[in-house]
């Protein structure tokens, strides 16, 4: 029989308001939120002023809170308050992906030592519940490969354009008056969002414990007309897509631009939605599609981990230890569209194989075999001279990534 749960929240925005509505709006399920934890004592709120306070510890020392539900932007100010809630012996839900991700690992540790459960589904892919997925359902199954659209704000911008045909700078613009991308962008456009929910997915996926630094996030900042142009005559979408990869017993983590065709399902998911492709080893692939954005979405999934409080669940972290330690491993090719100035950039960048290339007036692109770890070794040069750099193919022929196979011929690029 589920308990009834005593909430402190912390954070009234976007999130905290879908929580309230949502919670005060659910059948089945009885939570009281008690105390609430916000910052601007001048802000107008819809609540009772009694429901407020400014004292973060007037929640964390309460002995009568069960839960601390942690929805605040500040992901160090929200470390502090969940480590603390931790060692209190609180249960704690977050919806705050960079916490999570930077801290992983010490966060795991928290919670084993102290004995409580630290739900974060909302903190991935909006109202899709891919961790429960990965927990519960491909507990004991082998995956090869978790992707997709993890960021509706960077989606929302891709939509636009290439059905509208929109520019990088004005599909932005718009994205921003609709309230979908902040006012300074910068975690989503230059994939640290998506990277965050990855590393996340990696240790539920895979069992491994991945820090920031050591993945790869290129964005779309530096998206341009041109490159749009040749998505549309090659009939792709450009998706920004995270892959969390099994290769030859250790996990690659990357978030790139994609060139995506009709058969891919993420082909069909616009605008702010989010998209998760499984693919297991016996299953095959499985795909879940759900609203990535907005206060009711991740309400909804931040609700669903308070649920299941209710119940007593945690997570089990089957997957934790099948893999040995140290087991990122950024030694991995892709085949890549590369829009590139001179020469020097490609020789930086240290391409391989040449399956296409274009010198014009206006720019020039190839289509080569690249390895993620030099794009992460020199992922400040690539924003630096603005190259655009797209993943183009699922997957290279196997020889290729055994061989690294030479140059042909008839290709020269000097």
């Amino acid at each position: 029989m589920a308990k009834k749960l005593n909430i402190g929240l912390f954070g009234f925005g976007c999130v905290g308001q879908g929580l309230y509505h949502v919670l005060n709006n659910s059948k089945g399920f009885t939570a009281n939120i008690s105390k609430i934890a916000v910052k601007d004592r001048n802000k107008q709120r819809s609540l009772e002023d009694k429901l407020f306070t400014f004292d973060k510890y007037e929640i964390l020392d309460n002995p009568n809170i069960d839960v601390i539900v942690e929805l605040i932007d500040d992901a160090e100010e929200a470390f502090e308050i969940v480590k603390y809630a931790i060692q209190k012996g609180k249960h704690v839900v977050t919806a705050n992906k960079k916490l999570v991700a930077s801290h992983l690992k010490e966060l795991h540790e928290l919670q084993q030592k102290h004995n409580v459960s630290l739900l974060y589904e909302a903190s991935t892919c909006g109202s899709i519940p891919i961790i429960r997925t990965l927990e519960e359902y491909f507990d004991n199954e082998q995956l090869n490969k978790v992707s997709g659209i993890f960021n509706g704000t960077t989606n929302y911008i891709l939509t636009k354009t290439i059905t509208e045909k929109l520019n990088y700078e004005a599909a932005l613009e718009q994205a921003q008056e609709k309230g979908f991308a902040e006012s300074d962008p910068t975690n989503d456009v230059e994939a640290f969002d998506p990277k965050y929910k990855a590393i996340i997915i990696a240790l539920h996926a895979f069992g491994v414990f991945a820090k920031p630094e050591e993945v790869l996030n290129i964005g779309i900042t530096t998206l341009h007309s041109s490159d749009i142009k040749y998505a549309s005559e090659k009939d792709y979408k450009i998706k920004l897509v995270p892959t969390v990869k099994l290769h030859n017993g250790k996990v690659t983590i990357f978030v790139l631009p994609k060139f995506i065709k009709q058969d891919n399902p993420l082909f069909f998911v616009d605008n702010e939605f989010n998209g998760v492709i499984v693919e297991g080893e016996f299953s095959g692939q499985q795909f879940l599609k759900g609203k990535g954005a907005g206060g009711h979405p991740t309400g909804a999934a931040v609700l669903s981990d308070i649920s299941a409080l209710s119940y007593d669940y945690k997570y089990a972290f089957k997957k934790l230890n099948q893999l040995p330690e140290n087991s990122i491993d950024n030694d991995f090719l892709i085949k890549a569209y590369i829009r590139y100035n001179t020469i020097i950039d490609l020789q930086t960048l240290q391409t391989g194989y040449i399956f296409e290339q274009y010198k014009g007036p206006d720019f020039n692109y190839v289509i080569a075999v690249v390895n993620i770890k030099d794009l992460l070794n020199q992922r400040d040069y690539i924003l630096k001279n603005k190259l655009f750099i797209s993943e183009i193919a699922d997957e290279i022929d196997i020889t290729i990534q055994q061989e690294k196979i030479q140059q042909p011929e008839n290709v020269n690029l000097y």
